[in-house]
């Protein structure tokens, strides 16, 4: 067992958490595993966001403490992300209908966590105070690859215009595509932070807008 006494700050040592408030910049995003909780709905209002991340928390550090007592290995409980979705992709650029958003919130865990960690932890978090959606909390991974992100520094509900630009302006200029979902990872505390200097990482994985797939010759 390697013990050390060093805690591990992901945010800070891996380069897909760093970006810069105005600069739209490509990147390779490794593939990484999150404990991931699913909904729908209005973020604000949908007590099935309040239920996941009720969830989420209580498992992620119980996983952290474990880590720390059972490995040696401790580290900083990585930010809160979430993957973001409409049927219609307007609803975030243009009309920002929440009502119509799916959503996957998530904590990203480190690599040398397993399945087994995860079940202990969920077993523990059971065992204290049940939160009603601890039943639909999975590790899963996420392979995003090739994206492009910012930071954007204000209130969620002035992204539209960052995001109108990456979607329309940068994307399509760099000879892109967009690809997977919409990706956010939250900097700052929401419930200490005033709207208007919160920090998020936005996110968009992309792949180029021709390749030999796509030609019918092949």
């Amino acid at each position: 067992m390697i013990r050390t006494t060093d805690k591990t700050d992901i945010k800070k040592s891996l380069d897909a958490y760093q970006a810069k408030r105005g600069v739209f910049r490509l990147l390779d995003v490794p593939d990484m595993q999150y404990l991931m909780v699913d909904g729908h709905g209005d973020p604000n209002t949908s007590p099935a966001y309040a239920d996941a991340l009720a969830a989420l928390y209580p498992v992620a550090y119980a996983v952290k403490f474990a880590s720390k007592k059972d490995l040696g290995r401790d580290y900083v409980v990585p930010p809160l992300e979430g993957l973001w979705w409409a049927e219609d992709m307007d609803a975030f650029t243009t009309t920002r209908d929440k009502s119509q958003w799916d959503w996957t919130l998530m904590i990203m865990t480190p690599d040398w966590i397993d399945q087994s960690m995860v079940d202990a932890a969920v077993a523990r978090t059971a065992a204290k105070a049940r939160p009603v959606r601890l039943d639909e909390l999975r590790l899963a991974p996420l392979s995003e690859g090739r994206c492009v992100q910012t930071l954007h520094v204000g209130s969620f509900d002035d992204e539209a215009e960052v995001l109108a630009r990456m979607h329309d302006e940068f994307v399509p200029d760099h000879g892109l595509r967009m690809t997977g979902k919409h990706h956010e990872i939250y900097l700052s505390d929401a419930r200490r932070v005033a709207p208007a200097k919160l920090r998020t990482i936005l996110r968009q994985p992309v792949s180029l807008a021709w390749s030999v797939a796509d030609d019918p010759a092949t």
